[in-house]
């Protein structure tokens, strides 16, 4: 049976990325789609020129299509970064310096949520210090996404392929979520369900969305496991936890965010059943 392609958003940090940024709203449109989220745009910087901000959210405008998710700066990805807020010094720095940035131009396009990516263990650190900085930090983003009536995102990566990250699961990251929320007191952190990590980082999909389908889930993303292309290149079942997702209640975004196994407009055909 179809899905349908309005419960969608193209992740245009991994799809259509032989495409500039600024075509790939266009081709996700002509694609079918009206929804899309993204990673950082500008990995190298936190604080991108005037004109490179505007050149995206005109092409969002023009394409017709609604940014529903965007990172908060977390250095450079793909790569060997896994976000900055945890990590001392100029990238925690950094960090900070995006708050405002990326929670205004979330605003300027109607994006109501951003995901802060939680950060590297750092060698010769005190791991209870970076998580002290951690919480300082998701606070801030979390006041910062309020201010725009936006949520804040907390996702779980896996320890295959992070193994320096120290949020791994579905259970840590809702734990880290609820512990924003009680010192932010906003009640704006929600849990990002990544079905592909979460299958990675060997726990059952099917389990979490059980346990924080909808009363936790701020947010999903999708890919097949191994591999992370599109559903059908792996052995994960994503029309059957779609469907699970559905029937615990959860009817936010689902994110698409795999490589594609060629051109990325052909990159959709197991949407058609």
């Amino acid at each position: 049976m179809p899905l349908p392609r309005h419960r969608f958003a193209v992740n245009l940090s991994m799809l259509f990325t032989e495409l500039p940024l600024p075509e790939r709203p266009a081709a996700a449109a002509a694609a079918g789609f009206r929804a899309v989220e993204l990673w950082w745009p500008w990995p190298a910087t936190p604080t991108p020129a005037a004109r490179e901000l505007d050149a995206l959210r005109g092409a969002l405008r023009d394409a017709g299509t609604q940014l529903v998710s965007l990172n908060f700066y977390a250095g450079q990805l793909p790569g060997p970064d896994r976000g900055a807020l945890s990590v001392p010094g100029e990238e925690s720095g950094r960090f900070r310096a995006n708050l405002g940035v990326a929670a205004d131009f979330a605003a300027s396009v109607g994006c109501t949520a951003l995901n802060a990516l939680y950060g590297n263990r750092v060698a010769g650190t005190d791991p209870g210090a970076q998580d002290a900085l951690a919480l300082e930090n998701l606070v801030l983003a979390a006041r910062a996404a309020g201010r725009v009536g936006a949520t804040l995102l907390i996702e779980a990566l896996n320890p295959l392929e992070s193994p320096a990250y120290p949020v791994t699961g579905s259970a840590r990251a809702v734990e880290l979520a609820e512990k924003v929320n009680e010192a932010s007191g906003l009640g704006n952190a929600r849990f990002l369900m990544d079905l592909y990590h979460l299958a990675m980082a060997g726990e059952d999909p099917t389990a979490a969305i059980s346990a924080y389908g909808a009363a936790h889930t701020g947010h999903v993303q999708v890919a097949d496991a191994p591999g992370r292309g599109e559903p059908g290149t792996g052995t994960l079942d994503v029309p059957m936890l779609l469907k699970r997702l559905e029937q615990a209640g959860y009817d936010g975004w689902v994110g698409l965010e795999y490589r594609p196994s060629g051109p990325s407009a052909d990159a959709f055909g197991w949407l058609e059943g």
